[in-house]
């Protein structure tokens, strides 16, 4: 194909990607969508190439060859959803049909501090039964106190705090996106706040994050304020980012969400998740039953519940409780049974406290909990630092709450196209740059070559979510095409059966951090294990993506590479990366590359870090003799 010089420089002006043309066919291309890149940046026009499994190539295709065209014209094409509060049900991730329609690529597992310790094995596990979409893990805080502490509410010695810390370390070096823990579930609830910091601030050196479900207490009158500031406290005091998980102002606090993001914003840069809804799910008695009451686990629980001077106690709290952070009971759904606690309630003849207590004499119930207003969770959705994560997961088809089913289309078509609450950019930001950088992925959630091809594709006319309460297992419409890993998984509409996600593994080099904006630049010059490298590289705000040049020239190996196209340059504070496709020399071939620069490894002082990642795995790996400009 001709390329003139007008219209190259068209091109570069109007895309401002590449500026060299492409020469080499692709897998696959998305012709005439409307493209959101994922940096909160407003839509253009453009084509997408793919290209084993990476994007190749955006911006006026024109006839390039490519093995598959799809028209996505109307639609807008986003990366994919990444979803940082995953709760897979067994089975699910093999099919992943309730994600995938919702737009979701990644889900990050092992949430609310659960999840195994040996995380290799899970991950290993999962790749084995097939994966239809990414997964990665955390490495769970509550999992690594009952292994070590039990369920007795005492404090750990030095001993087992260094094996806690040892267990977290574990959990990072096989690859864990960071350190979850819930606190408001036991038994993890006993511990006090200095232990959780002696604990997971072994974390610290991996420059990672902690995200935590927030501990209400009977002694804070269950503010959620308390609990939130308790998270952030721990996170910046361990030398962590704190993550406030599915956040909310409930019950007695309703009305209070701006003044908690102020006391946010107040202290060190701390983020958040949260989901559409104004109710969550969780154990009938995990939230209600009191913790003393919990304390030795289940047997122990109902031994109290026989006692009766205990059980008036449980009782009175329990209804301290619901009345506090759900409104009372009629804040409770049971859906083991699917019925109103307050016709259980009517049909028992006793008060709520009570048949909380009758039924789980029966056995563990789970429950669906109202706790919040429409105004405060508008006000947390379109605060900056929000990520939409749904606290749900892949499932092969059962669920008792709609978020399976629903939360990103109902972000879009509710907050976005109805109620104008978020704009179609800042929507997208917070399903994809925003949570990659909150747990430190750098190929994924931008929309730029180089970059994993995890896309979605959907019609702003139609999305929405389906899915009720009465009937929580309705598929969202609106989604058309998922792309994981290059192929297909969603296609119009209709799941393909392919498995092409990959477990997901964190290295040392992907630390936590605000996403990139405003003017930033990155220069090398030096030697890579005897390897000439020479960058610079520079973005401007209101570039769509990176200009400048790269190039790795290795006399030992007669080779030269070049940069051919420029994704996001990425930065934080003594790091930068950036993705890429480059072509080698003499052989003319090309291929995506990923580029970290990362000087402030603190296992590394003094040290500057290269790395150069083809698809995804390590290529060059070493220290970088020469100059570094950051800024």
């Amino acid at each position: 194909m001709i390329r003139t010089p007008a219209f190259l420089a068209a091109l570069a002006c109007a895309s401002a990607v590449y500026v060299q043309p492409v020469t080499q066919p692709f897998d696959i291309i998305l012709s005439g969508g409307t493209v959101f890149d994922g940096t909160g940046s407003p839509g253009y026009r453009a084509d997408i190439g793919v290209r084993n499994g990476r994007i190749a190539a955006v911006g006026d295709i024109g006839s390039l060859p490519g093995t598959l065209r799809v028209d996505v014209t109307g639609l807008y094409v986003a990366p994919g959803f990444i979803n940082i509060h995953s709760h897979p049900i067994a089975g699910g991730l093999s099919s992943a049909t309730n994600m995938l329609t919702q737009g979701v690529t990644t889900e990050i597992v092992n949430p609310d501090g659960g999840g195994p310790l040996l995380l290799g094995q899970q991950l290993a596990a999962a790749a084995a039964a097939g994966l239809a979409v990414n997964m990665g893990a955390y490495i769970g805080f509550n999992t690594v106190w009952s292994t070590v502490v039990g369920n007795a509410n005492r404090r750990p010695d030095a001993g087992e705090v260094e094996k806690m810390r040892q267990l977290v370390n574990d959990g990072l070096a096989a690859g864990a996106w960071g350190v979850s823990s819930g606190l408001d579930y036991k038994p993890a609830y006993f511990a006090q706040v200095e232990d959780v910091i002696g604990i997971v601030s072994a974390a610290s050196a991996w420059r990672t994050n902690f995200t935590n479900h927030d501990r209400i207490t009977p002694e804070s009158n269950f503010s959620s304020m308390a609990g939130i500031a308790e998270t952030v406290a721990i996170g910046a005091r361990a030398g962590l980012l704190p993550v406030v998980t599915h956040m909310k102002a409930q019950g007695i606090e309703q009305g209070r969400a701006p003044a908690i993001l102020q006391m946010m914003a107040r202290g060190p840069y701390a983020v958040a998740d949260a989901y559409p809804y104004l109710a969550g799910q969780s154990g009938l008695g995990a939230l209600i039953v009191p913790g003393w009451a919990q304390e030795g686990g289940r047997e122990a629980m109902l031994a109290r519940f026989a006692d009766p001077a205990m059980r008036a106690r449980v009782v009175a709290e329990a209804e301290q409780a619901m009345q506090a952070r759900f409104g009372g009971p009629e804040g409770v759904y049971v859906t083991t049974i699917r019925r109103e606690l307050t016709d259980v309630m009517r049909e028992m003849g006793v008060g709520a406290g009570e048949a909380v207590v009758r039924l789980l004499e029966r056995q563990d119930m789970g429950a669906i909990l109202r706790f919040g207003a429409e105004p405060d969770l508008v006000a947390i959705l379109k605060h900056p630092t929000t990520s939409i994560a749904c606290d749900c997961g892949a499932t092969p088809g059962q669920a008792a709450h709609p978020r399976y089913y629903g939360s990103f289309p109902r972000v879009l078509g509710r907050y976005v196209r109805e109620t104008k609450a978020l704009t179609w950019a800042d929507a997208i930001r917070k399903m994809t740059a925003l949570p990659a950088a909150t747990i430190g992925m750098i190929d994924r959630g931008l929309l730029a070559p180089g970059m994993a091809a995890d896309l979605v594709a959907f019609d702003p006319a139609t999305v929405i979510d389906r899915a009720t309460f009465d009937d929580p297992t309705v598929r969202s419409v609106g989604v058309r095409y998922v792309l994981v890993n290059g192929r297909f998984a969603l296609r119009d509409g209709e799941p393909t059966g392919e498995r092409a996600g990959r477990p997901l593994e964190r290295r040392a080099y992907m630390p936590s951090r605000s996403t990139s904006s405003g003017s930033r630049r990155l220069t090398v010059d030096g030697t890579l294990h005897g390897a000439r490298i020479r960058l610079d590289i520079r973005q401007r705000a209101s570039d769509r993506g990176a200009r400048g040049t790269f190039i790795l020239r290795d006399p030992g190996a007669g080779t030269r590479i070049e940069s051919v196209r420029l994704g996001h340059l990425q930065v934080t504070r003594g790091w930068a990366s950036f993705t890429g496709w480059v072509r080698e020399l003499p052989s003319g071939d090309e291929r995506s590359i990923t580029v970290v620069v990362d000087q402030g490894d603190p296992a590394r002082p003094g040290v500057t870090r290269v790395v150069l990642e083809t698809g995804g795995r390590i290529e060059r790996d070493g220290t970088l003799d020469g100059r570094v400009t950051l800024r």
